[in-house]
């Protein structure tokens, strides 16, 4: 079909009705075929109460049937949780209860038992709003006189059944490819998915056929052409003019094609700094909704497939806004006035003309910081930046203040550098924008994207609070907090090695405080890996206010005095929808990212409500009144009396940020963020193919009742040691302690221990490694083997 359950419910109003006819021209319904399964999906809908269809003639929205939509996450073990996008608790689905529904679909969620003290709430599947999968990687197999596609990826719970022609594709011998299998029919009552052999992916073709597998895996191999489109010029209507300001460009990139990226510049500022960001003006360059806005918002994210991108923009879009040294250029920007300890103290946000003077990149800071203090000699690697060193070394102190004051307000800093195989170009960089995660790296002084990140969380932050004071609606990236379980056992495994680690009355610690505790561990990486395991990922979140719009919006001719009446009605702390402003306690800030829309559509969102603040806000108001207030200044808010919009900027504004887009959008990061850890993995394993049958040093970095893993220097590739293989003796599982214990010979096993393994097979496609310990000559014991067994400690 053309469309999904969703689709249709994005189109039915939550108010009123809409007729049938109506919507078969929105979903471009045009053949026969196409509106009698539009027809069929209606009636389907109106009988489970999702819609309610009148006469066949028009459709509303169903009463409120207690539903709950939700995202599926199964597991290789048959055990299926539906996800809340709303943070509620996690519901637990019986595959009895699934009703066809697979792993990353979105689906309607009924509650068939209710949450227990030690249990979740159970429930089952009423409505597939969505399907995940498309296609997939799989290998052909023959089962009595089915031919089958059976799922690489074992958290789909099914098997494809394939058509006789297919039967080619079966493999004889070890597996030298996979296939790329389409869906034609999925699971319906007693009959199975049906699909067909798309084309045959080579396992061991080089780094562009790893590339196309993941490519695959991910559903990211077909990409649509960006459209036909015109691209705007941004208006010169108050924009000022900053070309004579010697901002700098910081780039850590090394690949062609890679994004572009806001430009920065810094100056002494009345003992502390004044600090300015310069973003791509890629927002004013498109009308919203038209066909490139929503071409971009398919995309929603720029991919990095290591020496290769896969850009977020168009070709011209980007060609169109891209900052270069010596060209004036279009830009967003932000200044922000900062004391010592890194705490804006005032900021205005503005439309502005710039042109970069240089590029700094990380052969430059690395020159920086060797050269001597009294050096007059200019290193070859700061001659082209000569006249800049200074702002360079302003720049360098700014960010050590704002990193400081992000540590003091509890955030979590984590050291896992990506490791730097040759084969993942670009990501061995640092994420520019920080990777917008729950946690922050250590500041690398001579790393220009450590740097830019740093610079980056602020402005984003400077952004939110302003959206806080006019009650702008934003998106705003946000996370869950860590279960105490997982990180009492990061708590635990590190008082085991004996780190001091305080904790409160009831024997728990913040995710803060214990990344605090790591620092000044040798075991800080591993403890890292386990620490940042617990940490959930950001999601965006769509966040605006209610009462303070609809006042303002208002177009009747209300008095001040009336529309501060309809203020104070308003209790903040009780509106859900009202942001609260970033954290104090430890848990992560709310940011509004703005600056990268090359990188994030996200971004570019954010930018579109921050273009019409800037370009289309009331400033006073009437047009006879000739004092105005500076909509982008810190404080503007609270000067203001008037309708901020007329009701279609209102309305306009309020259409740019939508919830199904917002599913899309954290889709989206979440393939992102899985195709990046497969293209980073996939390196780490074909690493480690030359190992095989070699010894090689490594340290554990994480102990389970069946067995341990291990981490290889340089590629920090993992692999696991099954407790099967340990016949040396009867292990036990200490989970207080996170170690394996040796019954007889009490050898222990424990995090951050160094110890010698042997690979001894390499799964590129799974990611899998799997080592044999390997004992020195004085700790193997001249006793016949023991048989090996588990038990909890």
């Amino acid at each position: 079909m053309k469309f999904t359950v969703a689709d249709l419910l994005d189109q039915v109003p939550q108010d009123g009705s809409l007729e049938v006819s109506k919507l078969e021209k929105i979903l471009r319904l045009t053949n026969r075929a196409d509106k009698q399964s539009l027809s069929i999906a209606l009636k389907g809908l109106d009988r489970l109460g999702v819609l309610s269809l009148e006469e066949e003639s028009s459709v509303s929205r169903g009463d409120d049937i207690g539903w709950i939509e939700a995202r599926l996450r199964c597991s290789s073990k048959g055990f299926c949780f539906a996800i809340r996008d709303d943070g509620g608790e996690d519901i637990y689905i019986r595959d009895h209860q699934l009703n066809h529904a697979w792993n990353g679909d979105r689906v309607l969620v009924r509650i068939i038992r209710d949450a227990g003290r030690r249990r979740s709430p159970e429930g089952g599947v009423q409505c597939i709003l969505q399907r995940a999968t498309t296609s997939l990687l799989a290998q052909v197999e023959q089962q009595d006189e089915r031919l089958l596609a059976v799922p690489l990826d074992d958290r789909l719970l099914a098997s494809i059944e394939l058509p006789e022609g297919d039967s080619n594709y079966q493999l004889e011998g070890p597996a030298t490819s996979v296939v790329e299998v389409q869906l034609d029919r999925y699971p319906i009552a007693q009959h199975p998915a049906r699909g067909h052999v798309a084309r045959s992916l080579p396992l061991n073709g080089g780094v562009d056929a790893d590339r196309d597998l993941l490519l695959t895996k991910a559903h990211l191999h077909s990409r649509a052409s960006a459209p036909r489109t015109t691209i705007k010029a941004p208006a010169d209507k108050r924009r000022k003019d900053l070309t004579d300001q010697p901002c700098l460009l910081l780039n850590n990139w090394v690949i062609d094609g890679a994004p572009h990226l806001p430009a920065a510049h810094v100056i002494p500022h009345d003992g502390g700094t004044q600090l300015w960001i310069h973003a791509p003006a890629v927002a004013e360059r498109i009308n919203p909704g038209n066909s490139l806005d929503q071409w971009l918002c398919e995309q929603s994210e720029a991919l990095c497939l290591g020496n290769k991108w896969i850009p977020l923009l168009s070709t011209n879009l980007s060609k169109a806004a891209a900052f270069k040294v010596g060209e004036s250029q279009a830009a967003v920007s932000l200044r922000v006035d900062l004391d010592a300890e890194g705490e804006a103290r005032d900021w205005e946000f503005c439309l502005t003309q710039i042109r970069p003077v240089a590029e700094v990149t990380s052969e430059a800071l690395a020159a920086l910081a060797g050269r001597k203090p009294r050096s007059r000699a200019i290193p070859a690697a700061l001659k082209s930046i000569k006249d800049h060193i200074g702002q360079l070394e302003t720049l360098i102190f700014c960010a050590k203040a704002l990193h400081e004051a992000e540590l003091r307000q509890g955030q979590i800093e984590l050291d896992l550098p990506t490791p730097g195989l040759e084969t993942l170009g670009d990501l061995r960089a640092t994420e520019p924008d920080g990777g917008n995660r729950q946690w922050i790296e250590p500041l690398r002084e001579e790393d220009p994207f450590s740097i830019l990140a740093v610079l980056l969380r602020a402005a984003h932050a400077t952004w939110t609070q302003h959206c806080l004071d006019f009650n702008l609606p934003a998106l705003v990236l946000q996370a869950n907090d860590p279960e105490s379980g997982p990180l009492n056992d990061v708590a635990k495994a590190a008082i085991a090695l004996e780190l001091p680690l305080s904790l409160d009355e009831e024997g728990t610690t913040s995710a803060s405080e214990l990344a605090q505790a790591l620092i000044a561990s040798p075991s800080r990486r591993v403890l890292n890996l386990q620490l940042r395991h617990t940490l959930p990922d950001p999601q965006y979140r769509l966040i605006q206010s209610k009462a303070k719009h609809i006042a303002l919006a208002s177009e009747d001719d209300a008095s001040a005095t009336e529309t501060e009446e309809c203020l104070e009605d308003v209790d903040p702390a009780n509106d859900s929808d009202v942001m609260s402003s970033p954290a104090q306690d430890g848990s992560s800030p709310l940011l509004a990212p703005w600056c990268c829309p090359s990188l994030h559509y996200a971004d570019l969102l954010n930018q579109q409500v921050l273009c019409q603040l800037l370009n289309d806000g009331k400033d006073r108001p009437s047009v006879r009144q000739k004092e105005t207030v500076n909509l982008g200044n810190k404080g503007a808010a609270s000067k203001m009396t008037w309708p901020l919009f007329s009701g279609s900027l209102q309305q306009r504004l309020q259409e740019l940020l939508q919830e199904r887009q917002l599913q899309r959008l954290n889709a989206r990061r979440r393939q992102q963020s899985e195709l990046r850890r497969d293209v980073i993995a996939m390196a780490q394993a074909r690493s480690a193919e030359p190992m095989l049958d070699q010894e090689q040093q490594g340290v554990i970095s994480g102990v389970q009742s069946y067995g341990f893993f291990v981490e290889i220097a340089p590629s920090m590739v993992e692999g696991l040691v099954h407790v099967s293989s340990l016949n040396d003796d009867w292990y036990e599982y200490r989970s207080r302690q996170n170690r394996l214990v040796g019954r007889r010979n009490r050898r222990v096993y424990k995090l951050g221990d160094p110890v010698t393994v042997r690979v001894t097979k390499v799964d590129v496609l799974r990611n899998q490694i799997d080592l044999d310990i390997v004992l020195s000559s004085e700790e193997v014991e001249d006793e016949s083997p023991m048989p090996v067994a588990l038990s909890e400690g």
